[in-house]
């Protein structure tokens, strides 16, 4: 089980994404985000190496809060081959320089993200240690194993990322999330095999939910 370590990043994970968010495609402002980082989830990487987590940050700098996914990886050390998704290092507090990664790139958050659909892996809370969270959702109506391609690489759009997976299916990743009405949570998209639903807090206090990662053939 991961542990969450209470102490200090420098710069932070906000501070980061702050600048990397303007340069992707699915960026719906026109300018410098004002980013709150406002809810998600963990995976655990089972050699203990490698954070996962699915980070919820909301940009105020729109019109109407605009509600971003973004996964994330943090390594004690670069990735090979991996330059282009680096979004930058931070200094921890107890673990030393951290390697960020855009975790769609990153071949053990794509193995343990399978693992989660297909039922092997358990969500885990964001920000308290050993505890799974209950309100994140999966379906798989498929055999996904758990293990990762990243031939050819993931490929970004105005709207998400597609991950490239097993058995011929790709991950699409809902980098703007749009939450859907009524408190159940979301059901498996119209054509998906496969998806990953939970819910985070909206400006005005409201429970919102939407997909946030749906598993369909290629």
């Amino acid at each position: 089980m991961a542990v969450i370590h209470k102490t200090t990043l420098t710069p932070t994970k906000v501070e980061l994404l702050t600048s990397w968010l303007p340069g992707r495609p699915w960026y719906r402002g026109s300018g410098t985000p004002e980013l709150e980082r406002t809810g998600g989830f963990r995976l655990d990487d089972p050699e203990g190496e490698v954070g996962i987590e699915f980070m919820v940050v909301t940009d105020g700098s729109t019109p109407e809060p605009t509600a971003y996914l973004v996964p994330l990886t943090y390594r004690g050390a670069p990735l090979d081959g991996a330059e282009d998704a680096l979004i930058g290092t931070t200094e921890h507090g107890v673990l030393g320089k951290r390697w960020v990664y855009d975790g769609c790139h990153d071949p053990v958050l794509t193995t343990e993200l399978l693992a989660l659909i297909g039922g092997t892996a358990q969500a885990m809370a964001q920000r308290v240690s050993d505890t799974p969270d209950h309100e994140v959702t999966r379906s798989c109506t498929g055999e996904p194993l758990p293990t990762a391609t990243h031939t050819p690489a993931p490929a970004e759009d105005a709207d998400g990322t597609s991950v490239p997976a097993p058995h011929g299916t790709v991950l699409r990743v809902h980098r703007v999330l749009r939450p859907v009405p009524g408190a159940e949570p979301p059901a498996c998209p119209a054509g998906a095999v496969g998806h990953v639903a939970t819910g985070w807090p909206g400006p005005d206090g409201s429970r919102l939910r939407a997909v946030f990662v749906e598993l369909r053939t290629a």
